[in-house]
């Protein structure tokens, strides 16, 4: 079985300048404290580092520049920086600047990274990612698709063993 990464727009509607997730939830009924809470329960669980985010960000750019992390054999360091950045350090990952730190910090040109965004290079697997995730009907992170089937949200370790053994 081969893994693969596939890259989803959550929410495509959020600016570059991003909003605060009341904002962005705004008369939709959900519970931000109670999501919040178990976001962090299930962190904790597995001991991950998580600090709770009142702001959103648009996260195209990271996208593709995970797509270029990938093609030089980066992806997973990519995606565990990203998710330092945003998720523990409250970083703006929609920021140029911010990105390209990341991406040095791993190890790979800044200056390429620049270049790559200003190019626009890896936009098309991007849109591909999205499309394809259209395709499949996925609607929320995570989601794992394995032989036709999807698995969605955070599941209990016997639950994804059992979805990939089936």
């Amino acid at each position: 079985m081969t893994l693969r990464h596939t890259v989803f727009a959550l929410h495509p509607e959020t600016p570059e300048a991003g909003m605060e997730m009341s904002e962005l939830f705004a008369g939709r009924g959900y519970d931000l404290g109670a999501i919040s809470d178990r976001l962090q329960a299930v962190a904790a669980e597995v001991g991950l580092p998580l600090k709770v985010n009142t702001r959103i960000y648009n996260s195209r750019r990271a996208q593709e520049l995970g797509k270029w992390s990938e093609s030089e054999g980066k992806g997973g360091a990519f995606r565990a920086a990203v998710y330092h950045a945003y998720f523990v350090a409250g970083r703006d990952i929609s920021q140029t600047d911010e990105l390209t730190s990341i991406v040095a910090d791993i190890g790979l040109p800044a200056d390429a990274a620049q270049q790559i965004l200003r190019d626009r290079t890896f936009a098309g697997a991007v849109d591909a990612d999205w499309r394809r995730a259209g395709e499949l009907g996925i609607t929320a992170v995570p989601t794992l698709h394995c032989q036709g089937r999807l698995l969605v949200g955070f599941t209990p370790y016997e639950t994804l063993r059992q979805f990939i053994a089936d």
